[in-house]
C-alpha cells in the first residue's frame, strides 16, 4: 500500500519579499518529494478547505468572523505575523483541511502525512507566531466529536512550545498534549501542556533522543491513545535560524523513526504534520522536512 501524502498547491501563496516566514517551502517540499522514490510511489491526496463547523469546535465565533471576513485589526495582524488577505484565509483553511484529511486517512490505513500543518500557536480567540487556525486542535476535536477516537495524544516535537494547543485542551482529559521544546524560545509566556519537557540550548542528537525515549513509550502505555497527532517540526535542526537546538539530519530521521515505530508497535494510527522550520535556503529546508515522509514510507 502506498504512503498517503496530503498536499495542495494552495499551501503556498505570495508574501512580500524577505518576509520571515518561508511560505515557499511547501511548494519546494512537494517538488523535492516528487523527485524521490517516496513521492513517486505515494498516494497523493488533495484536501478541501476546512468547514466553519469544524473550526467552531475550537475557535471562538468572534475571532472566526474577524479572520474569515477581514475584520482583524492591525495589532491582531502583527501578532499573527501576516497581513490579512483572502488568499491567506483560503490557504489557511486548506492547511487545516489537509490535517483533517490526514487524520481520516490515518484512521483507515494507520499512517498519513500532511505536507503542511502544525499551527500550534493559534489560540481559541487569536492568532500568534504565524499560526492562524490550530489544525491539530481542530482535527482532534473533530475526532472526539465524531467518536472516531476516545483518547488522543498530540506529540509536539516542534522546537517551540505548542502553547495554543496546550491551552485549548487544558480542561479536556481525553486529549493529552506532550511538548518537547527549547526552554529559551518562543513563546516567552509558556502555557501548561499535560507534559512539558523544556530542553537547554544546543541539545544534540543523543540527548534529545534519550529524552524522547524516556517519555514516549511510557506515555503510549499509560495513556493508551487511540490516535496520535505528530508535529515533526524541523526547527530543532542545528542550522535552523530560530531553533537554538543542535539536531543533525540523521538525528531528525532517528527521531521520526522512533515516534512512528513506537506508535506502530502499539497499533496506534498516526497523522503527521511537518511543523516549523526556518531557513533562507528553501532547498535545504525542504530536504529537512522531507525526512518525515522518507521515514514514514518505511512503515507502509
Amino acid at each position: 500500500m502506498p504512503l498517503p501524502l496530503i498536499h495542495h498547491p494552495g499551501y503556498t501563496i505570495e508574501l512580500p519579499p524577505r518576509h520571515p516566514f518561508p511560505m515557499a517551502k511547501f511548494r519546494e517540499l512537494r517538488r523535492v518529494l516528487g523527485e524521490e522514490p517516496v513521492g513517486r510511489s505515494a498516494q497523493w491526496l488533495s484536501p478541501q478547505p476546512v468547514s466553519e463547523t469544524d473550526l467552531a469546535r475550537v475557535h471562538e465565533r468572534g475571532y472566526l468572523d474577524a479572520f474569515l471576513h477581514g475584520g482583524l485589526d492591525q495589532a491582531a495582524q502583527r501578532r499573527s505575523g501576516f497581513r490579512w488577505s483572502e488568499a491567506l484565509v483560503e490557504r489557511t483553511r486548506l492547511e487545516v483541511g489537509g490535517t483533517l484529511l490526514a487524520m481520516e486517512v490515518a484512521l483507515e490505513t494507520g499512517l498519513a502525512c500532511n505536507t503542511a500543518g502544525g499551527t500550534h500557536h493559534a489560540h481559541a480567540n487569536f492568532a500568534s507566531g504565524y499560526c492562524l487556525l490550530n489544525d491539530l486542535a481542530v482535527a482532534a476535536a473533530k475526532a472526539l466529536a465524531k467518536g472516531w477516537a476516545k483518547r488522543i495524544l498530540i506529540v509536539d516535537l516542534d522546537v517551540h512550545q505548542g502553547d495554543g494547543t496546550a491551552r485549548l485542551f487544558q480542561n479536556t482529559p481525553d486529549v493529552f498534549t506532550l511538548s518537547l521544546h527549547g526552554a529559551e524560545n518562543f513563546p516567552a509566556r509558556k502555557q501548561h501542556s499535560d507534559l512539558d519537557i523544556p530542553l537547554p540550548r544546543n541539545t544534540d542528537d543523543d540527548a534529545y533522543l534519550a529524552t524522547l525515549a524516556r517519555y514516549l513509550p511510557w506515555l503510549l502505555m499509560e495513556f493508551a491513545p487511540q490516535l496520535v497527532f505528530y508535529d515533526a517540526g524541523v526547527d530543532v535542526h542545528k542550522d535552523d535560524r530560530l531553533g537554538h537546538l543542535a539536531l543533525s539530519d540523521n538525528g531528525l530521521a532517528c527521531r521520526d523513526r522512533f515516534v512512528l515505530e513506537e506508535c506502530r508497535d502499539a497499533g496506534i494510527p498516526v497523522a503527521a504534520v511537518i511543523g516549523g522550520g526556518y531557513d533562507r535556503d528553501l532547498n535545504a529546508l525542504a530536504h529537512r522536512h522531507a525526512q518525515l515522509h522518507r521515514v514514514a514510507s518505511e512503515f507502509v
